[in-house]
Order: C-alpha cells, then structure tokens, then sequence
C-alpha cells in the first residue's frame, strides 16, 4: 500500500427503517415478552418478527485511490454518496467490510461539520486542528492564512451559531483545506457561497491537489468534476457502478439522465424546493410555444419554469444551468441578471416566468435544462441534478459552409468590410 492513500474492500452499509423505536420497559415487562415469543411463533408461523425493512446504502465497494490523487464521486440524491464519505470520515461505521488510510483525514460534509456552535470562529479552528492529529504549532502556522481565506476575521470571537450559513461554510472549508491533512473529504462545498467563494475554492482544491495531497469530491457540479478530477466513479444504489477517467463517467452519468424529455411537472407540494419556493413544471418550447423536444437552430427556443412562492424575497434568484451532453456547463441564467426594473414581478402562489434563447446560438447536440433557486449568498433551495432535455440541429441560415463546429456554441454573427 506504499502508494495507495485510501482503500476500501467488500465496504457496506446497513440501515434499518420503519422499525418502530423501543419504549421503556421493566424487567419485568422484558421477562414476559420474551416468554410469549415461542407461543406467538407457534399461533402466527408466518408473522414477521421485526416491523423493520433493511436497506443497505452502501455494498460490496471496493476503491483504491493513490496519493495524490482526485477522485470525483457522482450519482444520483439517494445513492449513497454522503453515505461513502461519512464512512471513509469515521463518523459512521461500516456493517461489513474495512477502510485503509493513510495519514490524516479532514473532512467537509456540510455546513459547518465539526464546528461546535457554543465556541467561537477562533476556537473551532483550534478544536478542528487537534481533532485531526496537528500540533498547536502546526495550527498557529496556518492560522492566518484560515481567517484570510475564510473571510470572516471580524467575527472570529463571535460564537459560530450566529454565523449566517455563508460564513459558516467559508470558515469550514477554509478550516478543512488549510489544516494539511494527507486525505481531504469534501461533499458539495460548491453548493454554497457566492461565485466568487466557489472560484477560491476551485483554485484551494486545485492547489491541495497539486501538493501531493489526496482529494475525495462529491459534487452535482459536473463540470467541477471534469476539470479537477481525473478519475471518477458512479455510485447507484450503494454499488459502485462505473469508474474510470472523469470526462468518460460524466458523459456516461449524463447520457443516462438525458431521456430527451422537454417538460417535468410535479405533483403539488412533491417538487423539489421547500414551503417557500417550489418547483411545480418546466418544460421546453419551440417556435409554436409547445413543448419541443427537437428544435432547428434557426427556431426561437424558451424555457417556461412554474414556481409556487410561500415568500417573496427581493433576493430571491429563479433560473437554471444550461449543461451539454459532455457535462460542460454552457450557461447560467438567473431572472434577475437584468437590471432590477426589469426583473419580472413575482408574487404569492403560483408564478410562471419564461426565458428565451437567441436563435442561431447554441451549437448542435443534446442538451439538460437543470432548475435552479436561492436567496442569493444562501445554498440552493432548488437544485436539480437532472432536467429535461432538448436536441439542436444545426441549420445552414442558407449558406452552405455552416454545420457543427468545435465549442459550446455558434452563433452566426456579423461581418462587413469597412
């Protein structure tokens, strides 16, 4: 294992739900139920003697990760994912198998993981340092550079449970990245903070990779995935189902969410979001205003998404990722990427907003359309990791040099001689 930072062999997890949970009970009371048990055996032969169902979120996953290497872990919400790294992280135990690692682990899994909320900013990053192994001169070493990343020195001495979530997700990773741990754990960091957050992120993780240190990244963020991981796995089911390089996993994963289906709805109440904002129906419209699956590049092309608001917050962004059948990320659009007197007015109940795409810009093949909602600065309320999907047909415009060409787009765009 000279060269192997992390190993995983037969690794399985066990939960068991739907049992109902123990009451108290006397001794006396425990004596007489298992004296019954024979007797309720004998009248009801067939009965089931425990109301639990057994579900294994995690089974048979064998990895081996090299030091220094980026791993990215994708699959679906429910496929155990979170369940893998809280097991790699020693926060749960494995029902069968057993984990290798070498060196010190620091792990991300949600916001604020391993902070104490009583303490302060100051004090968490010393508690978080000796959890992992660091002397306090290894901790006052980094010290500084954790506040300047994190950006919240103001309230360094301001007990972290009066830390907004934006803070509170700064200071962790800033914590996690920084404390020099051989083997760094991170689950959805780019979920949460602003772009510019995500872009220090971005680079910290690049940087920690390139430092010889071993990286395990759970995102939904493909085109995060493709670029700072090499390697990847898919996980389904709590079954490791496809592993290989990251660009190949990715397009294999996004392949298999892409049904070409132009328009979801949801029942009332079931969509993804909360009480405050909730996704009701997206779909994708061609030049006739009906849902198309297949639209000409030439064609006017708009996306209707349908939202129930239980708040109207002025920081409030509605909007979705525009993603290619490689996971490349072509774009993002919020409604309120205008100027404020432009945004459309949102109100209680049910809304419905609509955004156009320019004809003649998107190159041809197949595309998702993710939702996506938050307050801005604030995780996402929606984020779906699958969507409808369209295909694009690149037309000539009647010249017959235009086709596919390289990029993630082609907008024929004008030309004169001055």
């Amino acid at each position: 294992m000279s060269d192997v930072a992390l190993r995983t062999v037969g690794l399985g997890k066990k939960y068991h739900i739907g049992a109902q949970r123990e009451q108290y009970r006397t001794l006396r009371d425990t004596l007489a139920k298992a004296a019954r048990r024979p007797i309720e055996r004998i009248r009801h032969p067939g009965a089931a003697t425990d109301a639990s169902e057994e579900l294994w979120a995690l089974r048979d996953v064998d990895l081996e990760v090299k030091q220094g290497e980026v791993l990215g872990i994708i699959g679906r919400n429910g496929a155990g994912k979170s369940t893998l790294l809280k097991v790699l992280s020693h926060i749960t135990e494995p029902t069968e198998g057993r984990v290798e690692i070498r060196g010190r682990v620091a792990s991300l899994l949600e916001v604020g993981t391993g902070f104490h909320a009583e303490l302060t900013g100051r004090e968490n990053i010393q508690l978080n340092g000796a959890i992992i192994g660091m002397t306090r001169v290894e901790i006052k070493r980094s010290f500084d550079e954790i506040v300047d990343f994190s950006g919240v020195g103001r309230f360094l001495d301001t007990p972290v449970k009066h830390y907004s979530s934006g803070m509170y997700v700064r200071l962790a990773f800033a914590v996690a990245a920084h404390l020099n741990p051989e083997v760094l754990i991170v689950d959805e960091v780019l979920s949460v903070g602003d772009a510019e957050f995500q872009k220090k992120c971005l680079g910290k993780m690049e940087e920690v990779a390139s430092g010889g240190r071993t990286v395990l990244l759970v995102s939904h963020n493909m085109p995060a995935i493709r670029s700072l991981c090499r390697s990847a796995i898919e996980i389904r089911a709590g079954r490791v189902i496809n592993s290989g390089g990251a660009r190949v996993v990715v397009a294999d994963y996004l392949t298999q969410l892409a049904d070409t289906v132009a328009a979801a709805t949801w029942e009332p109440g079931q969509g993804p979001g909360d009480d405050d904002v909730r996704l009701v129906r997206v779909e994708v419209l061609g030049p006739d205003d009906e849902v198309a699956n297949h639209i000409t590049a030439g064609a006017p092309l708009s996306m209707r998404f349908e939202f129930d608001l239980g708040r109207v917050d002025p920081a409030l962004c509605l909007g979705f990722d525009l993603v290619g059948s490689d996971g490349s990320l072509v774009l993002r659009s919020f409604h309120t990427d205008t100027i404020r007197e432009e945004w459309p007015a949102l109100h209680l109940g049910r809304n419905s907003i609509v955004c156009t795409i320019p004809p003649r810009l998107l190159n041809d093949g197949r595309y998702q359309v993710l939702p996506r909602a938050a307050v801005h600065n604030h995780p996402w309320i929606v984020n779906c990791e699958s969507g409808v999907a369209f295909e694009v047909d690149r037309d000539t415009g009647g010249s017959p040099l235009i086709g596919g060409r390289p990029g993630a787009i082609s907008p024929v765009l004008p030309w004169h001689i001055e």
